[in-house]
């Protein structure tokens, strides 16, 4: 019988086909004789050290009768050694034996292999979306979610997502039209016609090959740099992806040479005025302005360096 919320019908729905589709069912996950379970728990032995049975039963929600039976297994076909803790010698420690990690290699090379070809089977940009819509999924349940993010420069397909993002998400936020998108198209354009490594730079906020944040900064005279496109996703926003950006166009605005960095920005973007006030900027003029479809006021910024 269906549940009467459907969302619940829609999780379970999910789990029934990402079990199928990881062959999770199968009493031999993968064809390597072990079932998913025995396969987590020989990933856990491989990459911890000095674990415990408790720390494995604990961590992942097995019960203590079935855990021991597969750690007995283990032990009989000599993957798992036991050793008592030099600190403690009434606790058991669990290590991998050299033959155990023999035999947990081709796994973790066959589910490489397997989540690989999931992945290079979706179309364009859709890998990256999964890859996203997973991480939000640990994070939601309460998940690590592994590092929070990683900053690079450009790659190919970054400039078309720079843009299409920021006219998405302003049009989403505050309501502003496609004049928008165009004028941030038309200022990637004109900087990259020019682009300078030597005294300008773009920054990509990558999390799990996932782009979600994005600065760039350009010469408008010997002495003076433009700040430029500054944008987090709102999934990434709380971990500092923002001030980072920020702070890697100021170091490199230094090493440069630069005196300065300005930036035109408009009152209703409060979080990011928040970012620029904490970085050392200070408003140095305000204007009314009309465009993308608002009644704003445009200001300036400057930061001495």
């Amino acid at each position: 019988m269906t549940a009467a919320d459907p969302r619940i019908d829609a999780v379970r729905r999910f789990g029934r086909f990402y079990t199928g589709r990881i062959e999770a069912l199968r009493d031999a996950y993968l064809g390597f004789g072990w079932s998913l379970a025995e396969c987590r728990v020989l990933y856990e032995l491989a990459n911890r050290e000095g674990v415990t049975a408790a720390d494995l039963g604990r961590d992942l929600g097995l019960d203590g009768g079935y855990l021991s039976r597969i750690l007995r297994r283990f032990a009989a076909e000599g993957l798992l050694a036991q050793e008592r803790d030099p600190a403690d010698g009434r606790i058991r420690l669990l290590r991998m034996t050299a033959t155990g990690r023999d035999a947990f290699l081709p796994l973790d090379r066959k589910q490489n292999e397997v989540t690989g070809n999931i992945l290079a089977g979706l179309p364009g940009a859709a890998a990256n979306e999964l890859v996203g819509a997973m991480r939000r999924i640990e994070e939601l349940l309460g998940g690590a979610g592994g590092p929070a993010y990683v900053l690079r420069g450009l790659r190919p397909g970054d400039l078309g997502w720079l843009i299409s993002r920021h006219g998405a998400l302003y049009t989403e936020e505050y309501g502003w039209n496609g004049e928008f998108e165009v004028l941030v198209a038309r200022i990637i354009a004109e900087a990259m016609e020019r682009f300078d490594p030597a005294r300008e730079g773009v920054w990509i906020a990558e999390r799990d090959g996932v782009p979600v944040g994005s600065v760039m900064l350009v010469r408008v005279d010997d002495e003076t740099a433009k700040l430029r496109v500054l944008l987090v996703e709102p999934a990434a926003r709380g971990l500092g992806i923002g001030g980072r950006l920020i702070d890697e166009c100021t170091a490199f605005s230094r090493r440069v040479g630069y005196r300065r960095i300005v930036l035109w920005t408009h009152s209703v973007l409060q979080g990011a005025r928040r970012l620029y006030a904490r970085a050392g900027y200070r408003l140095v003029a305000s204007e009314p302005f009309e465009g993308f479809g608002q009644h704003l006021d445009s200001e300036t910024w400057r930061l001495d360096l």
